[in-house]
C-alpha cells in the first residue's frame, strides 16, 4: 500500500520542528536550511506551508537526469536518488515544478525528501498535524471531498447573493 505525506497548510504554524528533525534524521545535525522539508513563509498574509517532494509518478527530476539516477520505489511509492550515480548536474533541481530538489552546498549532493523510508520524522514530530502520513488512495478521496464541499458552499454563496429564481424554492 503506499503512503503520502499530505500537508495541510491551515494548520501549519511556522515553528519549522518538522525542518529540524528531518536535519538531524538525515545528517545528525539540527540545521533546518539542509532538511528535505522547508516551511516556506508568506509573512504579510501570516501564511506558512510545508513544501516537500510530492513523489510524482511521472517526476520531472527523474526524466531530466542525464545518469538515471532518481529511480521509482513501486513498493512505497517514492522516488530516491543514488547518489553513486549522480553527477551533481541539478538538472532535476531545476526542473521540480515544487521546489522540493535541493542542493546541498556542505554536502555536494542534491537532496529531497524520501519519507524516511516509510517512517516519515517530520509527521511524527507535528503537533498540529499539519503534515500527515495517510495511504495515497485515502488522500485522493479527501481532495475530492473536500472540492466538492467548497464548490456546494459557494454555489449556495452565489444562490443567496443572486436570490431565488422566480418558480425554483430554494433549497
Amino acid at each position: 500500500m503506499q503512503k503520502i505525506i499530505l500537508v495541510d497548510p491551515t494548520k501549519c504554524t511556522g515553528c519549522r520542528t518538522c525542518e529540524m528533525v528531518c536535519s538531524v534524521k538525515h545528517l545528525g545535525v539540527s540545521n533546518p536550511s539542509r532538511a528535505r522539508i522547508h516551511i516556506v513563509k508568506w509573512e504579510q498574509e501570516c501564511f506558512e506551508i510545508p513544501m516537500l517532494c510530492q513523489q510524482c509518478e511521472d517526476a520531472p527530476c527523474a526524466a531530466v537526469c542525464p545518469v538515471r539516477a532518481i529511480s521509482r520505489d513501486e513498493e512505497l511509492g517514492t522516488n530516491t536518488i543514488d547518489h553513486d550515480k549522480c553527477i551533481v548536474c541539478k538538472m532535476c533541481v531545476l526542473s521540480c515544478p515544487f521546489g522540493a530538489m535541493k542542493y546541498d552546498v556542505r554536502g555536494h549532493k542534491v537532496s529531497k525528501c524520501d519519507q524516511c523510508h516509510g517512517d516519515p520524522q517530520c509527521v511524527a514530530i507535528c503537533d498540529t498535524h499539519a503534515v500527515t502520513y495517510v495511504d495515497a488512495n485515502m488522500a485522493n478521496a479527501n481532495k475530492q471531498r473536500d472540492a466538492a464541499s467548497k464548490g456546494y458552499v459557494l454555489r449556495k454563496e452565489q444562490k443567496e447573493a443572486i436570490g431565488p429564481e422566480v418558480g425554483h424554492p430554494m433549497p
